[in-house]
């Protein structure tokens, strides 16, 4: 292993918050560090919040003696009483903190897991706004979106995992290193600001009762944009199918995140979606683009005035060749654009035209899911769900 490969502990439980684990996992892996996830349950196959499906590479039992340069913990009810009761992780947490190493926790695990093991005593922390009161009695609670003192990183929800991963790359190999990994993020500048996006050609969104809406993945997306697209709809009560653009239903993803769908997209075809969105990622959008049965579905769904979206690689390397945007403004990744036959909108960060709604990469997947939320629901909906996710202040 190169010196400079960090070994980084991120340890996963049935009821974990799929958005602060994937993100955290996905960011640090941008940076080289050699990231393990572990599972805190009896099988690898975790079933985290939202039904989202994450199979770990080993067993926290498997990595307990393990040496690693930093360990992080993921939130999420009940994911953190999962983590709090892992007798080998409290073990492991608590040898590695006395071993003056760093180590991190986001949303109820500061307040959950870290405080009651005595970790944050004496020490400034945040964490989500409901739990701020339960750490407030083991720590200074402040409220940083991120917050580092002496050696731990705390920070407050969903909506804040992106800044705290790359906090977590600067304590492990410098400020150069995070700059490098954010850049390509597109991570919003003021993380203070309501989301908003660009929409032309306004239309209302409608179906009838529940929206039905179709997320493909497969080897090689970008497994930010999945689960945070799946996560925020499925909170916002939408239902959601994730089907698998392949013969199995386990995927691996562009970091190498192992995600599970639930039925393989040839299943998925026997129904119509109110909206189809396409994640991105290199890899997975190559994949949409060559599977004849998603185009189909996509060019169907554009036929017939439904709803489809794209986000990052897709909308240039998927919607684009197949004519999906003729005469439709969009945007997609920033080093993508170039592919757009229409570029006169691609400088948002969203962009909504009529049907179509795209967006351009990992850092800009909530506003992404916001708009569709926005679109489908409402605007006072999306932006509960937004001050839920620590998204913008609550």
């Amino acid at each position: 292993m190169a010196s400079n490969d960090r070994k980084v502990l991120v340890p996963i439980a049935n009821g974990t918050e799929p958005m602060e684990a994937v993100i955290t996992i996905d960011v640090l892996r941008r940076s080289g560090a050699d990231v393990i996830v572990a599972s805190a349950g009896k099988q690898l196959r975790v079933e985290a919040l939202h039904g989202v499906k994450i199979v770990a590479d080993a067993s926290v039992s498997d990595v307990a003696d393990g040496v690693f340069d930093l360990v992080a913990l993921p939130g999420g009810l009940p994911g953190v009483d999962n983590l709090r009761d892992c007798g080998a992780l409290e073990m492991l947490v608590k040898k590695h903190v006395a071993d003056g190493r760093p180590y991190a926790a986001v949303c109820a695990a500061p307040a959950v897991v870290l405080a009651p093991w005595g970790l944050l005593e004496g020490l400034k922390a945040t964490c989500h706004p409901s739990f701020m009161e339960k750490l407030a009695s083991h720590a200074t609670a402040v409220e940083s979106r991120v917050q580092l003192d002496g050696k731990v990183v705390t920070s407050r929800g969903p909506g804040t995992t992106m800044e705290f991963g790359v906090a977590l790359v600067e304590q492990l190999y410098g400020k150069e290193k995070a700059n490098e990994v954010a850049g390509p993020l597109v991570m919003r500048s003021n993380h203070g600001d309501e989301y908003t996006f660009k929409e032309l050609n306004p239309i209302q969104w409608t179906y009838d009762n529940i929206p039905k809406i179709l997320v493909p993945i497969a080897n090689g997306i970008e497994e930010m944009e999945a689960v945070i697209i799946i996560d925020f709809l499925r909170r916002a009560k939408a239902n959601v199918v994730v089907a698998s653009v392949g013969d199995k239903l386990e995927i691996e993803a562009s970091r190498k995140v192992k995600l599970e769908a639930d039925v393989l997209l040839d299943e998925a075809t026997k129904s119509s979606y109110d909206l189809i969105v396409l994640p991105g990622g290199l890899g997975g959008a190559q994949a949409f683009a060559n599977s004849e049965t998603l185009v189909s579905l996509l060019k169907k769904q554009r036929e017939s005035n439904r709803y489809y979206g794209a986000i990052c690689a897709s909308p240039a390397l998927v919607l684009e060749p197949h004519g999906l945007l003729k005469g439709k403004k969009a945007t997609a990744f920033p080093a993508m654009c170039s592919k757009l036959s229409d570029q006169s909108e691609a400088e948002n960060r969203v962009v909504v035209d009529g049907n179509l709604i795209t967006s351009r990469g990992p850092g800009t997947s909530m506003e992404f899911a916001l708009a569709i939320v926005e679109k489908l629901f409402g605007r006072k909906e999306a932006l509960d769900l937004a001050r839920a996710m620590v998204f913008i202040y609550p």
